[in-house]
């Protein structure tokens, strides 16, 4: 693979971490990478959840009420700001807030939305969120180019997003049905460089 054969826009794709990634922290990783351009690229992994805490209570500690809540995952969405939530979702919600320019939506594709404010959060818990949702606690980002040589090396395969497998609750079997979606079986995966 050279640089040229790396898509120029991942945006709306997945990440799946190959064996042999080199950074514990994305080992057996599936990330739905929100943004990726020239300038960067920012994810959130979607099938690593936390289980210390579930979505009810992290609306207790913000003073949310749970009046309709969903059960929706928690997930360790990267290694930055893990004490930032986002909130990534089907397309066809927006928050009811009174500035639209400022609804902190990211539309990612007619499919996906990723949202970071605590509007999300109040239209989730009364009932007036999204279809499909899961939270994200952190995201992981990429400098420019840097995604670009790991997968070059490598460390990442890509593969098209589905809302099935994104907003799946099973989060322990989200790598292998990734894996799955591109015909590959995970026992053939080496973790030797060049050697998928």
């Amino acid at each position: 693979m050279t640089p040229e054969t790396v898509p120029s826009d991942l945006t709306g794709q997945l990440l799946i971490a190959m064996p042999g990634m080199g950074d514990p922290r994305f080992h057996g990783s599936v990330v739905f990478l929100c943004a990726h351009s020239e300038t960067g690229t920012m994810g959130l992994i979607v099938n690593k959840a936390i289980t210390e805490l579930t979505f009810a209570e992290m609306l207790e500690q913000l003073e949310i009420p749970v009046d309709a809540a969903p059960d929706l995952p928690v997930c360790f969405g990267g290694p930055l700001e893990t004490g930032r939530g986002f909130v990534l979702h089907s397309a066809e919600y927006a928050p009811r807030t009174r500035d639209a320019a400022e609804d902190g939506t990211l539309r990612v594709d007619n499919r996906f939305a990723m949202t970071a404010t605590l509007d999300v959060l109040r239209d989730l818990a009364d009932g007036h969120g999204p279809k499909q949702a899961l939270l994200a606690l952190g995201y992981a980002g990429w400098g420019p180019g840097q995604l670009e040589s790991e997968i070059l090396r490598n460390g990442w395969l890509t593969c098209a997003a589905s809302p099935t497998l994104v907003f799946g609750r099973r989060m322990d079997g989200k790598w292998e049905a990734a894996l799955d979606s591109m015909g590959i079986d995970p026992l053939m995966l080496s973790s030797e460089a060049g050697h998928a």
